[in-house]
């Protein structure tokens, strides 16, 4: 500092000083406590009065952090507590850095901090008016108290940074001073621009030149900058959008005479902008759908928000992760694709209505990666739920998607057969082997209800008798056998089904789950998929497949910059938790029921055959429904992608899906598939090089329809080896029909068969799990 503003700023000390006999007058009629100590300056010398603590901070501006599409161009969300757009000097109009002034400060560039002969005149306002209707604030005072205010530790500071004391304001005043020596007058301007509130969410210049006009700092125009500069003073009141815009006007118009006054603008000027309206073109208010630009990004948005607040490297506690979100000014490109999101948008809608009870939703990840592409439900994020409607339709906030606070997700049906076939892998079981599979099967477990009970123990059937026979892994999958897989759960356990699950990301969250889990070993009907699951990680699980064993952990985000635009490196979450073998085996089952087509073995007919034909390169899978059709999914994959989609009523577990309905999940993973494979059509299915046994040779290519005929398919040939026949089950139909063909009324595979007129219906049977 140079000695001439040394000497500059110990007169404004020394007038203090003078002020303050002013001051003791005006206390003495009460008229305007706040200077009245003022005096005390005198005694602590100027140089110690004009010293900040070390307490004294200048914070970074509070910042909203913004999130991008995977395109690192389209806004998905905000995310800030105050919204704002941190803006540099020179991205700051001159027009609105002399109307500020020119309102607020008018000798900000002649005093040192306090302007004391603004004070002067504050004082014989206030004496003549009988009532503090005059202020003494100056620019730099009023930014020292929002540092106080931001740098609050407690609510209790930051009410103080505020409250109408003397002793708060002689603090402004020094600390003022203490500032003007540190600072230059255009960082003070400019810092006071990006702090100040300018009403209607906006904080800072940046934010309120969007909010308002719809347009950059830097390109405010004289009208505009007076509006801006006349709502500081009260931004509530002044509020021109859900304020009274017609005293928003009046400040204006004083803004403008201010400008004539101190020269900033020509009374000409301020006469023909007087005569025109306020220039308002209102953007909206970023953050009201937790965040998100639309309505269609919530659920993710939300998700997004949610796994930040569980990242320990953002902060200690979850109050400090959010806090860095909401003003850490992170620009995150995350890993959501725009063009899938819509292609998922409109095939759900394509099916069912946000007007439905039955929620239909899919979630989509990239193997090897674990980046969620897609959240789409025929839902609006928004709280504003209907209760003469219901809680989830056509508005939620629920995360019917990703699961979470009171929300388990829903039982999965066959999707869990899965699980049973890798644990058999890995127990060295090979893909053709064969059980022949009755249509009701008497298990080692106790429990069951209704037909699913044989005295003690549980006896689940299958969809259709047409399903009885002798089964191999490629079969049974394709076609969802459930007495197959119970009795391949037999032989390997249910707990080593149960632990797959968990290695592939399974989580249990409701308290049956969980104590079932805990004793896994007798969890039988574990297989048919009655634990609840979210969307999230069953795409995740299947992904795994399709990444040839390797589970990535579900994440929203791609890329990571921080505010002074450095990148934050990411860690992506990866481990082996399949062979590699034993993965490709598995997928070249799960082949079968998508009619692709097995690479090793023949199929022998598949519940969701049409999906070939619908993504147009590889893509295998599951179907699932669970009891009386409460429930329906698709879980599957191409070598890009992987997909959970499911069907349901959240707020009724038995409101049954009807006829027609079950088929849903699995069309619009089909068209979902099929945008990303036309987007990216690299890559291909690995098959498997053990794990196969003697196989039955590729008698179906990809994409090709199923070839059932018994001499090259053994696997529905109860003569060939494997558990014996009972000689009281009926056995295969005479003409089952072809299991290939969708709409062929004979084929009632175990997950239902889905034809062109919808599923064909079976008795809906407590024990049967499709």
């Amino acid at each position: 500092m140079t000695k001439k503003r040394q000497r500059e700023q110990r007169r404004a000390v020394a007038k203090l000083g003078r002020i303050s006999i002013i001051a003791g007058l005006v206390l003495a009629i009460g008229l305007m406590p706040v200077v009245v100590v003022a005096g005390l300056a005198m005694k602590a010398g100027a140089d110690g009065f004009t010293s900040l603590p070390d307490n004294f901070t200048l914070p970074q501006v509070p910042e909203a952090s913004t999130l991008y599409a995977s395109d690192g161009r389209t806004v998905i969300a905000t995310f800030g507590d105050q919204y704002r757009i941190n803006t540099e000097s020179d991205d700051i109009s001159d027009n609105l850095k002399q109307a500020i002034v020119a309102a607020e400060d008018s000798r900000f560039y002649e005093h040192n901090g306090i302007d004391s002969k603004g004070i002067l005149r504050a004082l014989v306002s206030n004496f003549s008016s009988g009532e503090v209707s005059e202020g003494a604030s100056t620019i730099t005072m009023q930014y020292v108290r929002q540092v106080l205010a931001y740098t609050a530790s407690n609510p209790e500071e930051a009410a103080a940074a505020i409250e109408t004391t003397p002793d708060r304001k002689i603090r402004e005043m020094r600390y003022a001073l203490a500032v003007e020596r540190n600072m230059t007058k255009d960082e003070i301007l400019t810092n006071y621009l990006n702090t100040v509130y300018f009403g209607h969410g906006a904080y800072g210049v940046g934010s309120a030149s969007v909010i308002y006009f719809g347009k950059k700092a830097a390109d405010l125009d004289v009208n505009e900058a007076a509006t801006l500069a006349g709502l500081v003073q009260s931004p509530s009141e002044y509020d021109p959008i859900s304020g009274d815009a017609a005293a928003a006007k009046n400040r204006r118009d004083y803004v403008l005479a201010r400008m004539v006054d101190v020269g900033s603008a020509t009374a000409a000027d301020a006469a023909a902008i007087r005569k025109e309206e306020l220039p308002l073109n209102p953007g909206r208010l970023p953050g009201q759908s937790s965040g998100a630009d639309r309505s269609e990004y919530g659920f993710f948005a939300d998700y997004f928000e949610h796994w930040w607040s569980q990242q320990t490297r953002f902060g200690e506690s979850v109050q400090d992760r959010l806090a860095l979100l909401n003003g850490g000014g992170f620009e995150i490109i995350s890993s959501l694709d725009v063009d899938l999101q819509q292609a998922a948008e409109d095939a759900i809608a394509a099916q069912q209505s946000k007007e439905s009870p039955y929620a239909l939703g899919s979630v989509v990840v990239e193997p090897k990666t674990g980046q969620i592409k897609v959240m789409a439900v025929n839902r609006t994020y928004s709280p504003n739920t209907d209760d003469n409607i219901g809680d989830n339709y056509p508005n939620t906030t629920n995360p019917l998607l990703s699961g979470g606070s009171d929300f388990h997700g829903y039982q999965a049906g066959s999707t869990f057969k899965l699980f049973t076939m890798i644990a058999a892998l890995e127990d060295d079981m090979k893909l053709d082997t064969s059980i022949y599979s009755p249509h009701q099967y008497q298990s080692k477990y106790v429990g069951g209800g209704a037909t699913s009970s044989c005295g003690i123990y549980w006896c689940p059937s299958n969809d259709n008798p047409s399903m009885t026979g002798t089964h191999n892994m490629w079969g049974a999958f394709g076609r969802s056998v459930n007495t197959y897989f119970v009795q391949l759960e037999e032989r390997v356990g249910a707990d080593a089904a149960v632990r797959v699950a968990e290695e592939m990301g399974l989580d249990w969250s409701t308290d049956v789950d969980q104590n079932q889990a805990a004793n896994a070993a007798d969890w039988g009907s574990f297989t048919l998929g009655v634990a609840s699951v979210t969307p999230l990680e069953m795409a995740a699980a299947y992904a795994t497949l399709a990444a040839d064993g390797l589970y990535a952990e579900p994440t929203p985000i791609a890329e990571l910059r921080d505010v002074t635009g450095a990148e934050v490196q990411l860690t992506v979450e990866t481990e082996r938790v399949l062979d590699k073998e034993v993965a490709r085996a598995a997928v070249d089952a799960a082949r079968c029921t998508t009619g692709y087509g097995a690479a090793k073995g023949s199929c022998s007919g598949g519940t969701a055959t049409q999906l070939a034909g619908m993504v147009g390169g590889p893509v295998a899978g599951k179907t699932g429904t669970t009891d009386s059709n409460s429930t329906a999914w698709f879980t599957g994959f191409t070598p890009n992608l992987a997909v959970a989609s499911f069907m349901a009523d959240p707020d009724n577990p038995n409101n049954f899906l009807m006829d027609g309905l079950t088929v849903m999940p699995t069309n619009v993973s089909g068209q979902i598939l099929a945008a990303g494979w036309r987007a990216d059509s690299s890559g291909e299915f690995s098959p498997p090089d053990r794990l196969v046994g003697n196989g039955y040779g590729p008698t179906n290519g990809p994409g090709q329809g199923q070839d059932d005929s018994p001499g090259e398919n053994p696997g529905d040939d109860p003569s060939l080896p494997g558990e014996e026949p009972d000689p009281e089950d009926p056995g295969i139909p005479t003409e089952p029909g072809d299991p290939g063909d969708p709409t062929d009324p004979g084929e009632t595979p175990g997950d239902g068969s889905f034809g062109l007129f919808g599923r064909v219906a079976a008795v809906p049977d407590p024990g049967r799990r499709h």
